[in-house]
């Protein structure tokens, strides 16, 4: 059965849409032509079509039925091409082979509400496992993930939802063979491993202070580089102890002069020259020239070395972590740069002054402090980075550890969840393979009951039955036949031969059709679909019928009504909606009998259509229609839902109905009835409007908002009530409290 149907974004119904709730066995849906009514039947019939994709069935048990409806498209179908696909139906079975069927359906019915049943106890069962895991989950969040969440957090990234928490807890139980550490082991571990992830850090070069050690070791810094002693003049220049005075000088005496550059003299003779080459021999030469080379290396390793520890320093700044005592290398510096200075001034010095001796200030002590702090620094790195190296080694065993102490710490609570888990769920499997068994036995009997409705099915009983019952009512002149070409078809012929298929009138083509439609109802289109479990839709069957033929139809429909409230019924016809817009059918199908007003088996709703809007009213067992007089002030009680067209032909109506028939009022008189000129434009302004509005097409005269107009006659309309002195009648059909009688 069809449990409810939702339907929106789809011709008249809006993206709010409707829905039919808590659908019975039998529904009866009262709306006016153009209010969804074929919308909805054609959704029933193709819920797959694109168009009504937003549109929902509810089946119940999960289990869908086929539907077999009947409306404009069944109509159009099966009639208007010549010939009608055949119906095949028990025809002309033995009581014997009938009820071998009717047996093997009641076996059938029973197996299939013991499945139901099944499933019922094992959706119980599942929903009872599934309260069991959330009560765990729920449980194993707070005790363990709450509880430890502040310094084991990192540890539970991933697992972060209480339902993935729950599924890892259980891996953990089940997987987890790290030996267990104690809380405190893990805190310690956490504050290490987790947080920030550590990255590799660059080893610091280690400066080269060789070549400067080498060059402040040197023996010419204390060697007097002078000339050579046993030259005449040299025991004047060194009784004077002007060596590097006149070695100053001897660079500046030209070549081809003999200008002394000290006195101006004419002094510079050749003898005089022989004797300062020889003083200022190679030996001099070389020492001076040592000079200069070591000073000038000295001086270019100094900066290099003060470059590279100055970029040291600014780099270890920059960082976060340096490993670096910063304090320390930069007073090591600061020292070590002061020394260069010193000691660059006194090597400039020598090479001025080669004949003094100096003494260099040793950088030996701050180099070997420096290199001392950096191989520090180095192995501090190299430490880190092996950290880091295993980093990832350390942080998985520490997560592994962890679980496996919370794991172990709530290990009763989680073996008493597996435990009670495991049964219910050996209760499911146990469940779903009874149900299982009981599927391939329905399967059976279903096959059984297939062919055994094959041997005894035809479609010659659906053609005498639909031609007995023209015949009945009159319909003599045309009857169906099995087509010549192929027997499982029909043709609708004349008496003479002739098809007769364009010459039958719109009354006869609606009866034919809804009379093949009601054999479809008792068979199927093939032998072994005859006993297949259906549901009915049935969407205006009496368009274009007379009263008599419509006295038929729901005569017959009235029937399979019955026989599918009978509590003891084990046909296929397992739910029937019936749509229609026809008030005396729709009171007639829905007439239950003189005594019971209400049956549980039925639901009734009217549709209808504000605007271009439809909506839907459920009455449940209260079947809103009585008579048509009656639905015609209901329609008034209800204006708010109804658009100002169908008001203004109500009105007319209910005037027509009380007044003109029952009171035998004209317009005339109605007007009449007011005192003053005034009043009766009122009155007759109203008669214009319900009558334009029920007999003419609406066109632009309709200037002013409908809602406004329709107030305003409503007013009228009840003011023709109390001129007439029918005020109780009025207040009675509106379900308003009499205010005249009040007052008295």
């Amino acid at each position: 059965m069809i449990n409810s149907i939702t339907i929106k974004n789809v011709a008249t119904y809006n993206e709010d849409g409707i829905q039919i709730t808590d659908l019975k066995k039998i529904n009866f849906i009262y709306g006016a032509n153009g209010s969804g009514k074929t919308t909805l039947s054609n959704y029933i019939e193709n819920p797959e079509d694109s168009g009504f994709s937003d549109c929902i069935i509810d089946w119940k048990n999960d289990l869908p039925i086929k539907t077999l409806v009947y409306n404009k498209h069944f109509r159009d179908n099966n009639f208007g091409k010549g010939k009608m696909p055949g119906v095949f139906t028990l025809g002309q079975a033995t009581k014997e082979e009938i009820e071998n069927i009717e047996k093997l359906q009641a076996e059938l019915s029973l197996i299939k509400n013991e499945g139901i049943q099944k499933k019922e106890t094992i959706e119980k069962q599942i929903a009872k496992k599934k309260s069991h895991e959330d009560t765990f989950r729920d449980n194993v969040w707070d005790k363990i993930y709450k509880r430890h969440e502040l310094n084991f957090k990192e540890a539970f990234v991933g697992f972060l939802t209480k339902e993935k928490f729950k599924e890892k807890v259980l891996y953990e139980h089940l997987n987890n063979t790290s030996t267990q550490k104690s809380i405190e082991d893990l805190k310690r571990r956490a504050l290490t491993i987790f947080g920030k992830i550590p990255q590799k850090i660059e080893m610091i070069p280690i400066p080269d202070f060789s070549k400067l050690l080498e060059i402040e070791n040197e023996k010419i810094w204390q060697k007097k580089v002078i000339g050579k002693a046993d030259v005449e003049i040299a025991k004047l220049i060194q009784h004077l102890n002007i060596n590097d005075w006149v070695n100053e000088g001897r660079r500046h005496i030209a070549t081809d002069s003999d200008i002394c550059p000290f006195c101006q003299q004419h002094t510079i003779t050749t003898d005089l020259r022989k004797q300062l080459e020889d003083y200022f021999d190679k030996s001099f030469v070389d020492d001076t020239s040592s000079i200069k080379e070591y000073v000038e290396e000295y001086n270019r390793t100094a900066s290099n070395l003060t470059n590279i520890l100055q970029g040291i320093e600014e780099k270890e700044k920059l960082k976060e972590e340096t490993k670096l005592n910063l304090e320390s290398f930069s007073a090591y510096v600061k020292t070590l740069n002061s020394q260069f200075i010193s000691n660059i001034g006194l090597l400039n010095n020598k090479i001025k002054e080669p004949s003094r001796s100096i003494e260099l200030i040793f950088i030996k002590e701050q180099s070997e402090n420096i290199k001392k702090l950096l191989e520090e620094t180095n192995e501090a790195i190299i430490k880190h980075n092996k950290i880091v190296d295993n980093y990832t080694t350390e942080k998985k065993q520490l997560i592994s550890d962890i679980w496996k102490y919370v794991v172990d710490d709530n290990k009763d609570t989680i073996s008493d969840y597996i435990k009670k888990a495991n049964g219910l769920q050996r209760g499911i499997d146990t469940l779903n393979k009874n149900q299982e068994e009981l599927r391939k036995k329905y399967l059976e009997i279903d096959v059984k009951i297939k062919e055994a409705a094959k041997k005894i099915t035809s479609v010659q009983a659906s053609v005498d039955e639909i031609n007995k019952t023209l015949d009945s009512y009159g319909f003599v002149n045309f009857k169906v036949v099995p087509s010549k070409t192929d027997a499982n078809q029909y043709q609708i012929e004349r008496e003479n031969g002739e098809i007769a298929e364009t010459t039958l009138s719109e009354g006869e083509v609606t009866f034919i059709t809804v009379l093949y439609y009601l054999q479809l109802v008792k068979g199927g289109l093939s032998g072994d679909t005859v006993k297949d479990d259906r549901i009915l839709v049935i969407d205006d069957p009496i368009s274009s019928l007379d009263s008599s033929v419509m006295f038929v139809v729901s005569s017959l429909i009235k029937e399979i009504i019955k026989s599918i409230k009978d509590k003891d019924y084990n046909g296929p016809i397992k739910q029937l909606i019936l749509l229609t817009h026809n008030v005396y059918f729709h009171k007639e199908i829905s007439f239950i009998d003189g005594r019971t007003k209400e049956n549980n088996d039925t639901f009734y709703w009217i549709l209808r259509k504000n605007g271009d809007i439809s909506n839907i009213e459920s009455f449940e067992k209260k079947n809103p229609i009585q008579n048509s007089y009656e639905l015609l002030w209901q329609e008034l009680r209800n204006r708010e839902k109804n658009s100002a067209i169908t008001i203004q032909n109500t009105m007319r109506r209910i005037i027509e109905s009380y007044f003109k028939i029952l009171g035998k009022y004209s317009d005339d008189k109605l007007i009449e009835v007011f005192e003053n000129k005034q009043e009766q434009d009122i009155c007759r302004s109203l008669l214009c409007w319900i009558n334009d509005g029920s007999h003419c097409i609406p066109d632009d005269l309709f200037i002013e908002k409908p809602d406004t107009a329709i107030d305003k006659y409503f007013d009228v309309f009840k003011r023709i009530f109390q001129e007439t002195n029918h005020i109780e009648h009025y207040n009675m059909m509106m379900g308003e409290k009499d205010e005249e009688s009040s007052d008295e």
